[in-house]
């Protein structure tokens, strides 16, 4: 791989991780609601499991959209339906008052991992990436692209979490946790958008 493109592989990386999408408000919603150190499972989970999707993808599971267009319709619902489920957790994970970060539970690492197989936006950087920044899909270059993006996903990701782990000083009462976690939900489902209408 050319230096040329492994620049601008990277740039792709850092840009299409940093920017929002349902990963980091859920990552951002969870670091309010429960603490960077209680969302570090749900952190490594979209790290390590956007990263094998990667690899998976690059090896060959996008020729099962090929073979079988229903699977991308039959996809697009799934992932309609458990972000329209997770906004709803989110709006609802309001903690009692005076008891900010400490009921509920966050999601874990397999949830997290698996999770980006039902994310559109993981979906989208996965198939660009591999299409774009692969001079051919051996093995060699897929491997590349997962690595330039798990090192430069897993930090991105990561200001989310501390950004939401900051916000929970100005949470301070049930009140306002409510209020931060219904705007993450409404933002969430907001994210659907280009889904529901692709």
């Amino acid at each position: 791989m050319s230096y040329d493109l492994l620049l601008a592989l990277t740039l792709f990386a850092f840009v299409s991780s940093i920017t929002p999408g349902p990963n980091n408000l859920m990552l951002m919603a969870s670091g309010a609601n429960f603490g960077f150190r209680r969302t570090l499972p749900h952190l490594l989970g979209v790290g390590i499991g956007f990263t094998l999707m990667i690899v998976l993808v690059g090896v060959g599971l996008v020729q099962v959209f090929d073979l079988y267009p229903i699977s991308h319709q039959i996809l697009k619902l799934v992932s309609v339906i458990y972000l329209l489920w997770l906004a709803w957790k989110i709006a609802n994970a309001a903690t009692p008052e005076g008891d900010v970060q400490s009921e509920g539970t966050p999601i874990t690492f397999i949830q997290a991992a698996l999770f980006q197989w039902v994310n559109p936006k993981a979906w989208t950087m996965a198939l660009t990436a591999i299409s774009a920044y692969t001079p051919d899909q051996t093995l060699y270059y897929v491997s590349l692209v997962a690595l330039v993006f798990g090192i430069v996903n897993l930090p991105s990701v990561s200001l989310w979490t501390v950004l939401g782990e900051q916000m929970a000083r100005f949470l301070t009462s049930a009140a306002r946790l409510r209020a931060f976690n219904w705007a993450m939900a409404g933002l969430l489902v907001l994210s659907l958008y280009p889904v529901v209408l692709g």
